[in-house]
């Protein structure tokens, strides 16, 4: 599936960032644009997410086919929970395609949690009578208490055609999948791999090790401090700094 595109910058080892749930290419522009001043930084929107396109698979290895279709010769990749496990997913399907992977804020394990509980918040915003981000903001604020979530979630609201850019009804059939770890996943990918996870998180845990370098086993571990899941919205020039440590090491 060709998959809709934010691209910066130009030349160098391309960058490709992948993601994670309920987000969009948007949601990384900040470090995307820092970034480029070393090469391309190209950001997707995920399939079921943003301009890009529905469809009624939303398993790994169909997310992970969909990046390789999108990068030309071998780029590095940056992916952030669902798209982390996609880019792993990638690594290992289409090893070829990648130089240097960093997985942000989650490991190649299957969780116990769901993320259900924002299809339903989602479905349940009233969204006729909405003229702007603020009317959205206001009237989500009961479903979503939590500021930087709603915000975050609100990204994906189209206030023009008061529709999500999202497609919820395909994303809940496939939550058990998007928690999950494809069982058929083989191999390993040889080339560096950081996981770079928020130190406030349990998303990737010391007991998560040996599945990881079961798969990665050139991975090296780094965390940022005073941060939870959402490590790229919360501290973004740290994020940045490591990333950009790691490509050019």
């Amino acid at each position: 599936m060709k998959l809709e595109t934010r691209t910066e910058g130009a030349g160098g080892t391309p960058l490709l960032i992948a993601h994670g749930l309920y987000g969009s290419a948007r949601n990384w522009g900040v470090i995307a644009k820092r970034l480029s001043d070393r090469g391309q930084v190209t950001a997707v929107d995920m399939r079921n997410h943003g301009g890009s396109g529905w469809d009624a698979d939303h398993a790994y290895p169909a997310l992970a086919d969909d990046l390789a279709e999108t990068i030309e010769d071998q780029w590095d990749v940056l992916g952030h929970s669902m798209g982390g496990k996609a880019a792993m997913a990638l690594a290992l399907r289409h090893p070829e395609k990648v130089r240097r992977l960093v997985v942000a804020d989650i490991a190649p394990v299957g969780y116990a949690h769901s993320q259900q509980q924002y299809i339903d918040a989602m479905r349940a915003l009233d969204l006729s009578g909405v003229e702007s981000r603020r009317d959205a903001d206001q009237r989500f604020r009961a479903l979503v208490p939590e500021d930087g979530i709603r915000a975050f979630l609100l990204q994906s609201l189209d206030i023009a055609e008061k529709k999500w850019r999202l497609n919820l009804d395909v994303l809940e059939a496939e939550m058990p999948k998007i928690v999950g770890w494809p069982d058929d996943l083989e191999g390993t990918f040889e080339r560096p791999v950081l996981f770079l996870s928020g130190g406030d998180s349990d998303y990737v845990q010391d007991a998560h090790r040996a599945d990881i370098r079961a798969f990665f086993p050139k991975a090296r571990f780094a965390k940022i401090p005073g941060t939870g899941h959402w490590l790229h919205a919360e501290k973004p020039r740290e994020v940045e700094a490591s990333v950009r440590a790691f490509l050019d090491a």
